[in-house]
């Protein structure tokens, strides 16, 4: 408690901020379906909300420079509120997919922000723990916003409303702290050169984990939809998967620490297409056993990203974490712009279940290219492995400020250190 205490204000804003994230995210596709929105138009939706969160990765720096932290802040939730509510007044797709942009641009803002003071307010010795503890009020409060929507009807105004309160919630607990303002913020730089000589697998494998995640996370709720779940069940679905994903990076991060990591992506990838399968040639499935194979799908696809990082970092030359993983991260965001679209074309031309035959082509590639690459390099010993780190990959990009309060940039920095 003695360490919560003094970042409490942070972790509740952060919490805030997620809750109204998730129920956002998963508002937005299911109204669309229900007032008739295109697949290729809600597949737009997550391309534009990429788009502008890879962007407010790149300028919310300078933006922070210019202002000041509390005032960028107040800006981006303010701004993301008055997008939930735009969204109620302009129902058509033209209008949600610039705002949808607009929203992943403000919501990525404001998440480095807070992920900066957290970052500032970690001693070397607490940096782990608040971690650890941010992940996961993270992933409880998005699970707690997607379930919101059990509890009344999507074709209404009250979500929206809802969603705009919580967002202008968020800014309230960071606006009143009495923390000091944090140092400048991170700036990642995308060296595809750099990161393709320490680790082609982990380029080729995160751009295409990105293009099959951003096309379930986007369009699962459509494929829930289109196949006759109801809301309530559609809402379970994606949480499921999401908790899913979160509590088998335990045992996959101890496997992946022992053998070789690319064994284990190649293995977690071949269950993902089997599953991906299933649900793509399974026939009329029950509704339990949608949420089922679907909980198992996103158990696979939400601890891909956290072995190719690990992975990454093993080939990485010292000090340079932040680097590789924030290379990682931006070419997880391209990935994100293409999944959508190419889910929504194949959604269009074939039937609902085409969503997991693009999840499943996205890691049938990741298999080959990872068996072959087991021919090309030799694995790295244990004993000269990174630690794995669990990510919660499936609520939202990382930012740079996240990989800044990793327990692993410490390492790098005590690495800067002692080489000055």
């Amino acid at each position: 408690m003695t360490q919560i205490v003094p970042i409490a204000a942070l972790l509740i804003g952060s919490a805030l901020l997620l809750l109204a994230g998730g129920l956002q995210g998963l508002l937005l596709p299911l109204r669309g379906s229900f007032e008739g929105f295109s697949d290729s138009s809600l597949g737009l939706l997550g391309t534009g909300w990429a788009i502008g969160y890879i962007g407010g990765c790149l300028l919310t720096p300078v933006i922070v420079r210019r202002v000041g932290h509390i005032r960028a802040f107040g800006v981006f939730c303010s701004l993301a509120s008055i997008v939930v509510l735009l969204n109620l007044v302009f129902m058509t797709p033209w209008a949600w997919i610039p705002l949808r942009a607009l929203s992943g641009f403000c919501f990525a803002g404001a998440a480095m922000v807070v992920e900066s003071w957290l970052n500032e307010r970690a001693s070397p010795e607490t940096r782990g723990r608040i971690f650890g503890i941010y992940t996961m009020i993270n992933l409880g409060a998005t699970t707690a916003g997607q379930m919101l929507l059990t509890l009344g009807d999507p074709a209404g105004f009250l979500f929206f409303v809802v969603g705009a309160m919580v967002y202008s919630c968020a800014l309230l607990p960071t606006a009143l702290s009495t923390a000091a303002a944090p140092q400048p913020l991170s700036q990642v730089r995308l060296d595809i050169r750099s990161l393709w000589r320490n680790s082609p697998v982990a380029v080729i494998g995160v751009f295409l984990v990105g293009i099959s995640n951003s096309a379930f996370g986007t369009l699962g709720a459509v494929y829930g939809r289109q196949v006759g779940l109801s809301v309530s069940s559609i809402a379970t679905m994606m949480s499921v998967a999401l908790l899913a994903g979160a509590l088998i990076q335990i045992p996959i991060g101890v496997l992946s620490d022992r053998i070789d990591r690319r064994m284990v992506l190649i293995g977690i990838a071949v269950v993902g297409c089997l599953l991906g399968a299933a649900l793509t040639f399974g026939g009329a499935l029950s509704p339990i056993a949608i949420i089922a194979l679907v909980g198992a799908f996103g158990g696979m696809i939400y601890s891909m990203y956290p072995v190719i990082v690990a992975h990454a970092n093993d080939h990485s030359p010292p000090g340079e974490f932040l680097k590789t993983s924030g290379g990682l991260l931006l070419l997880f965001g391209i990935g994100s712009v293409v999944g959508p679209l190419l889910a929504a074309l194949m959604m269009t031309m074939t039937r609902p279940q085409g969503l997991f035959a693009v999840t499943s082509g996205a890691h049938a590639l990741i298999i080959a290219f990872s068996i072959w690459r087991m021919t090309q390099r030799a694995p790295v010993a244990p004993d000269e492995k990174e630690d794995f780190v669990a990510m919660a990959s499936g609520v939202r990009f990382s930012t740079p400020e996240t990989l800044a309060l990793d327990p692993r940039a410490e390492d790098e920095e005590e690495t800067s250190r002692d080489a000055a």
